[in-house]
């Protein structure tokens, strides 16, 4: 399929393509595949005007009934699944299957929204109080601002929206420059669905921003905008915090990532080796949740690394919208440059790599396509600290458990992160208090990959954010406390006598 039959299938039109000043490149070859008009901090602070009048209308809808419009979000992107799946692909880079499985990430997020829409919870609370009731409730807070990183352009957004459409907040996004287009098609499958739902659904319910940072900055400083939820770098992380702390702002951050697996001996290595190719290659190592560091126990590592050497060599690199390709390119130059550097580093500081540079060059001159890394380090050095958004593992060796963890744990970042082990007495070792201090700790699994169902986010640099399922939905909703008096008397807390 042609660039221009995907962007038709995801129903774009030369009106959205055209005409404007952002450059949009497909990784897949390097070339310009739209130029988009793009708004100014006026139309930011419009929009935010428009959020906020529906806030106040969307509120007085019946949760089930803001659940209504998340099923029929849902259905609609199951009919377009196949369209906004390929235009994925074309705009960031991962291969087919990926794309169509951040697309079916959307839709199983919706499903679980609509049955959230019966269960926002609260809770009945003995009073010390004779006569008293005391009761937990819980309301919607006001517009959600969502910003997304180019990788999973579309996954993040769906994780917030559908939560927070339920919750009774509207959404105004912002996508990564460099994958604005996924964004302009679901904004596409969101109007649909709001002319199919009726008219308890406002203007404005969900918007989309299509621009520089300043515009991020404008929902951050803005009061009308809630809460701000940002997945990106850690210095993004850091500017969206500092901009809504002075107002109290509320922030989901789910910031960088430096995962790490554990091979223990008593591993299935068959399992961790489908397990270590898949989570270090997967989007061409561009997920926060890749893997980029794997610790092997000294007494499997020469069973192990050199299989994982052989597996790497036939890793099936090229068109990500071909069929059979594993690994696609990076988003662009700068990222193979990126990785360059970082390899670089690892050889002065003592790493032996394999793999790595430029391939394709010849047929894709415009387009960033590279082998995956291995790097076998010494120990875990500065540059194995720093978190490249490409495909670098770095792979050290290690003879004590707690040793294994502790250099696991002595990153800034604290995403992701699994063990390999057939051994219970370890596994429960690595998920308890003195054990991985991520946010994600897996066994006989690798870290990238969650499911809806679990809340997602990291701990340390990746910003302590939760966003998808268990009880996120409290990131999108105000708590209140209520004390109801159905007595005759007036009865103080704690016993305190204070008579008029």
């Amino acid at each position: 399929m042609s660039h221009s039959e995907i962007l038709a299938d995801a129903a774009l039109t030369d009106d959205d393509l055209t005409g404007g000043d952002l450059r949009v490149f497909t990784p897949v070859d390097g070339s310009e595949i739209a130029r988009l008009k793009t708004h100014t901090v006026a139309d930011a602070g419009a929009m935010i005007d428009r959020a906020h009048r529906a806030f106040l209308e969307w509120r007085k809808v019946p949760a089930p009934r803001r659940g209504e419009f998340v099923r029929l979000l849902g259905e609609e992107l199951r009919r377009q699944k196949d369209a906004l799946g390929a235009l994925v692909s074309l705009e960031c880079g991962k291969i087919l299957q990926e794309g169509l499985g951040e697309v079916q990430e959307m839709i199983d997020i919706c499903d679980f929204a609509v049955g959230l829409s019966r269960q926002l919870y609260g809770l009945t609370i003995a009073s010390e109080r004779p006569g008293h009731a005391m009761r937990e409730s819980w309301h919607p807070m006001g517009a959600c601002g969502v910003i997304t990183a180019f990788n999973f352009p579309v996954a993040p957004w769906s994780w917030n929206a559908a939560l927070a459409l339920v919750c009774g907040d509207p959404v105004i996004w912002k996508p990564s420059e460099k994958s604005p287009l996924t964004a302009l098609a679901v904004q596409r499958v969101c109007e649909r669905v709001q002319d199919a739902f009726g008219a308890d659904a406002p203007e404005g319910l969900t918007q989309v921003l299509v621009g520089d940072r300043d515009l991020g900055e404008a929902m951050t400083a803005n009061p009308k905008v809630a809460i701000v939820s940002a997945t990106g770098s850690v210095p993004m992380g850091r500017a969206v915090a500092a901009s809504m702390s002075p107002r109290l702002g509320r922030t989901i951050l789910e910031l960088g990532g430096n995962n790490a697996m554990i091979v223990a001996p008593s591993a299935d290595l068959e399992m961790a080796l489908r397990a270590i190719v898949f989570s270090a290659v997967g989007t061409a190592g561009q997920r926060c949740t890749s893997l980029r560091r794997v610790m092997v126990h000294e007494d499997v590592y020469d069973a192990l690394v050199p299989r994982l050497m052989n597996a790497y060599d036939g890793l099936p690199i090229g068109d990500p919208l071909a069929d059979g390709t594993l690994v696609g390119p990076l988003i662009d130059m700068e990222a193979m440059t990126a990785m360059e550097r970082a390899l670089e580093q690892a050889r002065v500081e003592g790493g032996v790599v394999h793999g790595g540079g430029r391939i394709l060059s010849d047929s894709h001159p415009d387009a960033a396509y590279v082998r995956p890394a291995i790097v076998e380090m010494p120990d875990q050095s500065e540059i194995v600290h720093h978190e490249t958004f490409a495909p670098i593992l770095y792979v050290m060796k290690y003879r004590d458990l707690d040793d294994a963890i502790a250099v696991q744990n002595a990153v800034p970042q604290g995403l992701s992160s699994c063990i390999f082990s057939t051994d219970m007495r370890e596994t429960e070792h690595f998920l308890s208090a003195v054990g991985s201090d991520c946010g994600i700790a897996n066994v006989n699994i690798g870290p990238s990959g969650a499911e809806i169902g679990g809340a997602f986010g990291g701990e340390k640099d990746t910003g302590g954010g939760r966003e998808s399922g268990s009880d996120a939905w409290k990131g999108y909703m105000r708590r209140q406390t209520n004390t109801i008096n159905y007595s005759r008397e007036l009865p103080l807390a704690q016993g305190i006598k204070f008579d008029i």
